[in-house]
């Protein structure tokens, strides 16, 4: 990380208070009055300045409606400097004792004289603030005093005070209701938003008060969600935050600011396509990196999506000396990387800081020992290995302060798992259709809210804990909008502020392929022409690549591989090397036939010392699965089905994902006969394919298998063995 640097920085902005401008109007007339007597200026020229100066003055105040007091006396401020003056040009005396203490004292009385004047007017505009706003409290105190009557013949209640919001969108009315009326009725809110012709943007909410009896009426009257809300922060206005301030969202109907925690929680985002997701997700990056204290990671197997925004202008461009993004996985393998050390990363701190744990069992989050964020995109297409991965630092890294900012299309077990979604106690739903998938995401409250209420793209709901670690109801927000340009202005104002992580984290056996990173990453993202020379000390080492398990396709990054159960290596098949040699291709049943026909006749010859006699060379087999056979375990051929141990070889060739019909074709099969027997060998041991079957290849998603599914088949046919 760039040094920041300590040298003295010139403020050519005019912020003077009116103390030093008073001394600044005195300092130029003596400096005029001593240059005047040498070069011979006449006094009238001091008066007439003086006049000049004292007309304005009035002009002014009374454009802004000052005092008449104040008036006169900042004009007579002016006239004495002028008096003053051309005094000293009459006698030329300006620079005598006599004239000089006079011009003191005079510098000192306009100095108190501007800074009570300023006073003065401050609490005479706050009182005539008041004073007006009161005048409008007590107007809608008796309007909705008579609206409550009228509506619901209620007698005895008391409007107590009414708010307004920020921003003269809404406000609140505090109402005591009556003994024996203690609530309003179910159809209130549709009766009073049809009272107050509220536009449709507007809204009624009914929230209890402190006490019992006490109803809160937030009424919302301008439409906040129908806006869209620039990103408030700007180069020019970035001042350091912490990630316990929590996450900037956007903000709520009544135009206050909707934040997120998630220091102690994980946080969950879903949304359709279209919905503002990934503009949701680059806002929230913009609030971590504008934090000291956050090393954000990212995971976006898709191509990097979320990260190359953040990226460009220290790999392309140079202007930024470090990549605010700490880390990106873009791709399965660079993922387990990742996860592998993060998940080291989170066992060496909880035994490296013990010392850290005296007030707490949680670490305090520093700039030396910053919050660690992985925030996933596109959960979906991430592999079963990936997301047990991701499990364990969700239900791990609380106490050691390492989170997962996790994004997806629906909330649904069959895009994020079990453990997400239960330690996930920050939530986002932005616009979706259908309201079931809103009380699906929200444990409490999700039943109530309506997503007519949040329609516009940018809208969703989210509930966060509190200051009281209680998760409130789920509440309507508009995301503010970032833009590219927005996003690149950000990055070089926020990288010079980026920590790093310790070497406690780092010092684990995943934690070597940690510096060479983006060694690996970025001639993926990049063509070597377009990188600037801000990468050169990121790739100019040695490039670490770990060893790939070959059964299962996933990176090893520690001395024992946890995939490997001591199973042989899958065969390879050796290329014939004449045309002559090479086997017809066959397509459809009658492949089908022949390796079926060869799995019921193979016969097996036992040794003549199993004493297994006729029994020995007995097989039932079921589409080359063997199902029952005896004699020794020696003896015995592979369990798992020949289709499937092929089918695993090549979808491993082509590097770990395939669709159905390119592996069919490599099979040279019927692509629908071939995926029926495929899935039925699946189905068999209880293996189920991720994301409904649907690979991505490219950017482009179809029908197909991942190597690491048919690796888990494998497994579970040689374990019935």
């Amino acid at each position: 990380m760039a040094a920041k640097s300590a040298a003295p920085v010139l403020d050519w902005s005019w912020n003077h208070t009116p103390a030093t401008s008073a001394a600044l109007v005195a300092g130029g007339a003596y400096a005029l009055a001593a240059t005047g007597s040498v070069t011979g200026l006449p006094p009238t020229h001091a008066l007439m300045v003086a006049g000049a100066g004292a007309a304005a003055q009035s002009v002014a105040d009374l454009v802004q409606h000052r005092p008449a007091g104040h008036i006169v006396a900042r004009c007579a401020a002016w006239l004495t400097a002028g008096g003053w003056t051309a005094s000293a040009l009459a006698d030329h005396t300006p620079l005598t004792w006599g004239m000089t203490g006079w011009w003191a004292a005079g510098t000192v009385a306009g100095m108190t004289l501007a800074r009570g004047l300023v006073r003065a007017e401050e609490t005479a505009r706050t009182e005539r603030h008041q004073r007006k706003l009161q005048k409008w409290a007590n107007k809608r105190a008796g309007e909705w005093h008579e609206r409550l009557e009228r509506l619901f013949r209620l007698e005895g209640h008391q409007v107590d005070g009414v708010r307004p919001w920020k921003g003269d969108v809404g406000y609140t009315v505090l109402v005591t209701m009556p003994s024996s009326t203690p609530e309003l009725p179910a159809d209130a809110v549709r009766k009073l938003a049809v009272d107050l012709r509220l536009p449709k943007g507007g809204g009624i909410q009914i929230l209890d008060g402190e006490t019992y009896g006490q109803t809160l009426i937030r009424v919302t009257a301008v439409d906040v969600l129908a806006q869209q809300i620039d990103l408030p922060d700007s180069p020019g206005d970035t001042t350091v935050t912490s990630v316990y301030d929590g996450i900037p969202l956007g903000l709520k109907p009544d135009a206050e600011e909707a934040r997120i925690s998630i220091v102690d929680d994980c946080v969950l985002v879903v949304g359709q396509v279209g919905s503002g997701k990934t503009n949701l997700l680059n806002g929230a990056n913009a609030g971590l990196l504008r934090t000291d204290n956050t090393v954000v990671m990212h995971i976006d197997v898709t191509g990097a999506g979320i990260s190359l925004p953040w990226l460009h202008t220290w790999a392309a461009q140079g202007a930024a000396a470090v990549p605010v993004i700490d880390w990106t996985a873009d791709t399965v393998e660079e993922a387990h990387i990742l996860c592998d050390t993060v998940i080291a990363g989170i066992a060496a701190r909880k035994t490296g800081h013990q010392d850290r744990l005296t007030e707490d069992d949680k670490l305090t989050v520093t700039h030396d020992l910053p919050e660690v964020v992985v925030a996933v995109d596109e959960i979906a297409e991430l592999t079963p290995a990936l997301l047990r991965k991701l499990d364990t630092i969700v239900n791990t890294g609380r106490a050691v302060r390492v989170r997962v900012l996790i994004c997806g299309l629906r909330a649904t077990q069959d895009v994020i798992t079990a453990a997400m979604k239960k330690q996930s106690r920050g939530r986002v739903g932005m616009r979706v259709s259908d309201p079931e998938e809103l009380s699906h995401l929200f444990p409490t409250g999700g039943g109530r809210i309506n997503p007519k209420s949040a329609p516009y793209k940018g809208c969703g709901f989210y509930s966060s804990p509190d200051a009281d670690d209680v998760v409130c109801d789920p509440t309507a927000f508009k995301a503010y909008r970032i833009t590219p340009k927005q996003i690149r202005a950000l990055s070089v104002t926020y990288a010079e502020r980026r920590p790093k992580l310790e070497d406690v984290f780092l010092d684990t056996e995943p934690g070597e392929y940690y510096a060479s990173r983006w060694g690996r990453i970025l001639p993926r993202l990049y063509k070597p022409g377009q990188l600037a020379p801000t990468t050169a000390p990121y790739t100019s080492g040695d490039t670490l690549y770990p060893p790939i398990n070959p059964l299962t396709g996933i990176p090893i990054t520690t001395a024992t591989d946890p995939d490997d159960d001591n199973a042989p290596a899958p065969r390879t098949v050796a290329a014939a090397t004449q045309e002559s040699d090479r086997p017809e291709p066959r397509v459809g049943s009658d492949l089908l036939s022949t390796i079926l026909s060869a799995a019921r006749t193979a016969p097996v010859q036992a040794p003549a010392t199993s004493g297994g006699g006729d029994d020995a060379t007995v097989i039932r087999a079921d589409f080359g699965r063997v199902i029952q056979q005896a004699g020794t375990p020696d003896d015995r051929p592979s369990p798992v089905p020949q289709l499937l141990a092929e089918a695993h070889q090549h979808v491993v060739a082509a590097g770990g994902r395939m669709w159905s019909s390119d592996l069919a074709a490599a099979h040279g099969l019927d692509p629908r006969a071939f995926g029926t027997e495929l899935n039925r060998l699946l189905r068999d041991v209880g293996v189920e394919r991720p994301g409904v079957g649907t690979v991505r290849i490219k950017d482009e998603s179809k029908s197909g298998y991942l190597a690491e599914t048919l690796a888990e088949a494998i497994q579970c046919y040689r374990n019935t063995q």
